[in-house]
């Protein structure tokens, strides 16, 4: 069984400052020259992206029900073999959610560390971090970490405030120097923050002042993999779509077309460049072209270039803004319609509020395709669903899968590892 230091930062709530505090140790441990694996709970694209550029190296997700026990049993057995160090930034409240950040934790016994927002609290700062250190005496815990702090007396104030028995593991101040930016249900992406390695750099010498600068005590995790899926995707090759527009990709999604055969290559919209004449299937990922919908209305050497693809009646798969691009029009926040490709039927709206957020399970004829659904956009469409995905706990009605020709599109973000024959089908043009 492997061991290796881990430790599972989570917090009191959202907006805590979980991915500053998880970025700046990775940065911390990997400027000390060792190998860092960071993972994130839950389905999520955007603190991936920075939690990369601070370890330098992909980030995966963990979580129960999406990616499933044996799978991510394997994930951090893998890490803990290669790794020095393993972080994992947990998602909402430490206890929010079915399955939690606690549930992950506890399951593979990843002591916690509790990042809790100080500012406008003082002695009830004490109050919040007994209860998150004994509200389940399952969760193991590391610590409590002061955020946002304003002021030396101010971090004395917390400090006396911990109860006995709870480690304090110091504070990081509210300077807006490495706090990262915030946009929709997270950061922004890491391409788009100036100076962000001089921000993680600030934030890793502020974390270096805390006692979080030594490692913590090894983790012995269960030496396990799982078994290779059939190459079911034997000699196809699949562009991908990526760019500042389209970057909602799992790096676990990927490894599966490998994993079953696919040849990988991509291009960029953004940068007009075409899909490969080659290419048997596309995959247009999730991002943001509502941001760039100008600018992909205009690329027509792009456009041409999908429209052949299509007229050739190859693949294509997209999810939520890779089936928005498909759509006659995109009207963005401020009003403007944009024409896009007009290969699906609809137009789509982009509001200000939330559309819908939750767990994604899809029955299909391979068994249950799990992932996650969030966005700002409204459908307008005559399409009819093939398949409707389900909540994942609630088994309310989810999101809709559209197929049209060859393309299968939806606002799904599908983790194709928890069913690679489903993934394959996808890619193949077949039934569901």
């Amino acid at each position: 069984m492997p061991d290796c230091p881990a430790l599972f930062i989570g917090a009191s709530a959202s907006h805590q400052g979980k991915t500053t505090v998880t970025a700046a140790l990775a940065r911390h441990h990997t400027r000390q020259g060792r190998r860092v694996r960071v993972f994130k709970t839950g389905p999520d694209f955007l603190d991936p992206m920075i939690l990369e550029r601070a370890c330098g190296s992909p980030v995966y997700s963990l979580h129960l029900s999406m990616v499933g026990l044996d799978a991510c049993r394997a994930l951090l057995a893998k890490a803990a073999r290669d790794a020095d160090r393993i972080l994992i930034e947990g998602v909402m409240g430490l206890f929010d959610g079915t399955p939690s950040s606690a549930d992950l934790a506890a399951a593979f016994n990843v002591p916690v560390l509790a990042v809790i927002g100080a500012h406008g609290m003082a002695q009830t700062f004490g109050a919040v971090a007994f209860g998150l250190a004994r509200y389940r005496a399952d969760v193991p815990f590391h610590g409590v970490l002061a955020n946002r702090v304003a002021s030396p007396r101010h971090a004395d104030m917390l400090a006396q405030a911990i109860p006995e028995g709870i480690r304090y593991c110091g504070h990081l101040s509210n300077a807006d120097d490495m706090t990262l930016p915030e946009r929709h249900l997270g950061i922004t992406q890491a391409q788009e923050i100036a100076g962000l390695d001089a921000r993680l750099d600030r934030a890793a010498d502020a974390i270096a002042q805390t006692a979080l600068a030594e490692l913590p005590p090894p983790v012995r995790f269960e030496d396990a993999t799982l078994e290779a899926p059939p190459r079911l995707l034997n000699g196809l090759h699949i562009a991908i779509a990526r760019d500042a527009a389209f970057s909602f990709i799992y790096p676990a999604n990927v490894d599966l077309l490998r994993t079953l055969g696919a040849r990988i290559s991509t291009f960029s919209p953004l940068a007009d460049e075409p899909v490969p004449a080659d290419a048997d299937a596309l995959y247009l990922p999730g991002g943001y072209p509502e941001l760039h919908a100008a600018t992909l209305a205009s690329n027509a050497r792009t456009r041409a270039s999908i429209a052949m693809h299509v007229a050739n009646e190859r693949v294509v798969v997209a999810e939520c803004g890779g089936m928005l691009y498909l759509l006659d029009s995109l009207i963005d926040v401020e009003g403007v319609r944009h024409g896009m490709l007009g290969m699906l039927p609809g137009n789509a709206s982009m509001q200000r509020r939330l559309a819908r957020l939750a767990m994604q399970r899809l029955d299909s004829s391979h068994g249950p395709l799990m992932g996650h659904t969030f966005h700002y956009s409204t459908l307008e469409t005559t399409m009819q669903p093939m398949l409707i995905a389900r909540h994942a706990t609630t088994h309310t009605e989810g999101e809709a899968l559209y197929r049209q020709g060859k393309i299968t599109a939806t606002y799904m973000h599908a983790y194709w590892p928890s069913n690679p024959a489903a993934a394959a089908a996808l890619f193949r043009g077949e039934p569901l």
